[in-house]
């Protein structure tokens, strides 16, 4: 039997009256092929299970309506995202019939969040689901990692918590055309299963709750069992392109699925198949610290093929920003910035000749003596920055010049800071001092003391851009404090100082200090 999709908003074969359960006006999408008599009678009820959502404004129904969703026990599924995504109402529609013949989610054991396997009648997984209030550190977590209320910083302070399944809905809708194998992910709200309540027991009606759903991956191995020596250069650096452009912070072994070998042979050397999964710690709301694990296997430094360098060519991050702007508009304005800096940063590298390594490397902190400094990436951006700021500055500056010209001089620099040489520019560590004899240092390569110094010329000597403004960042470069204009200004200048740096150091430097450590 075949089931098209109604225009009308319901389900035409249903006898029953048509009566929305949910709160506001939905519009329901739905289209399944071959489904045989067998399952007609769990498909019947799986109708009765999802709901596609496609409104968030319009109007609520009577509180009739609402009394009677809230006594009503049955499962049910109700897309909030990525209902427009590929795939995504496939999944939806089979992990519903899987509900409605009363399959139970099975917790998974592993790791710091809640989680849990939904499972076809048959026993097989079918997908992945995790509450956003089961999250580490929030209040319904199972595991005694929670606390915190939805929206204070999380594990990672610049990703909050109850918003890493917003992250892998977006990381799904950014694997265009499925390069880097995200598996189909969904934002959903799931009423009435038997998720995890802390401090309640024996459930009579389980609430309502949003997770993310992702497909769920057949594997047999992670990428931390089974070596980086099986594994193809297409497929690390498929899902090295990836996590560059959305700032992963998480990319360790374990969130590396080795695909599984339908012809249980062994998996040769360089012919495995990677599936990244967990992108619930990308798209940070600042600059913050990424780890990248394939960073330290040889196949990143293997330079790009050409259709890689074509598909990096073609990410347009503008088109990008606005898709998750319309598909995520929870999601802040800070974090989709570092998603279009980062794509601009590696288009950038990838046309220069970088490799994976060298890329990864100006990307990542590195401490010397016990100090954490700065990556290329976010000395480069600290500039860039300030050079907006010194900007926007000197503009309100010159206006009151011009109605007090005798004031003008209040807004110079130190004679002091005027008279420095540009040799001891180039090499001395420059204090931005302003006032605060805790305000930390900045190296003119970004803390590297290798010899790799970077010259970026008059925007070192920012008289107002201090390192006390990072910190007041919650300890990384945010953008969402920049207006339009402005951010089309930092863009300018980050873009002009990268293209420096890669003329100035030719590259070399960097592959030098990689090699000793990521040789095959």
């Amino acid at each position: 039997m075949a089931v098209a999709i109604d225009q009308h908003h319901g389900f035409k074969p249903f006898k029953r009256s048509q009566r929305c359960r949910l709160q506001s006006l939905t519009n329901f999408d739905l289209n399944i092929l071959e489904i045989d008599q067998t399952n007609l009678s769990s498909l019947k009820q799986a109708f009765e299970v999802v709901k596609f959502h496609r409104s968030f404004s319009s109007p609520c129904f009577s509180l009739a309506t609402r009394v009677e969703e809230e006594l009503d026990t049955s499962p049910r599924i109700e897309i909030l995202g990525g209902h427009g995504a590929p795939r995504v109402r496939d999944l939806v529609v089979e992990v519903a019939t899987a509900l409605a013949s009363g399959v139970d989610p099975i917790p998974v054991s592993s790791g710091l969040g809640g989680a849990y396997f939904l499972r076809s009648r048959n026993g097989d997984n079918i997908a992945l689901a995790k509450p956003i209030d089961e999250e580490p550190l929030a209040f319904n977590n199972p595991k005694g990692f929670g606390g915190l209320m939805l929206g204070q910083p999380g594990m990672k302070r610049s990703i909050r918590v109850g918003e890493t399944g917003l992250r892998e809905l977006a990381a799904y809708l950014l694997d265009h055309g499925g390069f880097a194998g995200v598996p189909p992910t969904a934002l959903v709200k799931i009423s009435s299963v038997g998720f995890h309540v802390n401090g309640v027991e024996n459930i009579s009606a389980p609430p309502c709750k949003i997770a993310s759903l992702q497909r769920f991956v057949e594997h047999e191995f992670d990428a931390g069992e089974l070596g980086c020596s099986g594994f193809s250069v297409a497929s690390v650096h498929q899902i090295a392109i990836f996590d560059v452009r959305v700032l992963n912070l998480d990319r360790h072994a374990g969130n590396i699925l080795v695909k599984k070998n339908d012809q249980k042979e062994k998996y040769a050397a360089g012919a495995a198949e990677l599936v990244p999964i967990d992108h619930g710690l990308c798209l940070p709301e600042w600059l913050d610290d990424p780890y990248f694990e394939w960073l330290h296997w040889p196949q990143a430094l293997v330079p790009f093929s050409e259709s890689e360098l074509v598909y990096i060519s073609n990410l347009d991050p503008f088109k990008d920003a606005e898709l998750l702007r319309s598909e995520l508009s929870s999601l802040r304005e800070s974090s989709i910035r570092v998603l279009v800096l980062c794509s601009i940063f590696l288009k950038q590298a990838a046309a220069a000749g970088l490799c994976l390594a060298d890329i990864g490397k100006m990307m990542t902190r590195e401490s010397y003596s016990g100090e954490e400094n700065m990556s290329v990436l976010e000395d480069i951006c600290t500039k860039a920055k300030g050079a907006v700021v010194n900007a926007s500055d000197d503009e309100e500056d010159n206006m009151d010049s011009r109605e007090e010209k005798d004031e003008f001089e209040l807004f110079q620099f130190d004679e002091e800071t005027e008279h420095i040489s540009a040799e001891e520019t180039d090499h001395e560590v420059k204090n931005y001092n302003d006032g605060d004899d805790s305000n930390r240092t900045i190296k003119e390569n970004g803390g590297d003391n290798n010899g790799d110094d970077i010259k970026l010329g008059g925007l070192t000597r920012s008289k107002s851009y201090s390192v006390r403004n990072r910190a007041c960042e919650s300890e990384g470069i945010s953008f969402g404090d920049l207006s339009e204009g402005e951010w089309k200004l930092f863009l300018e200048c980050f873009e002009k100082l990268f293209l420096e740096v890669l003329e100035g150091t030719k590259c070399g430097s960097l592959k030098q200090r990689l090699g000793t450590s990521c040789q095959f």
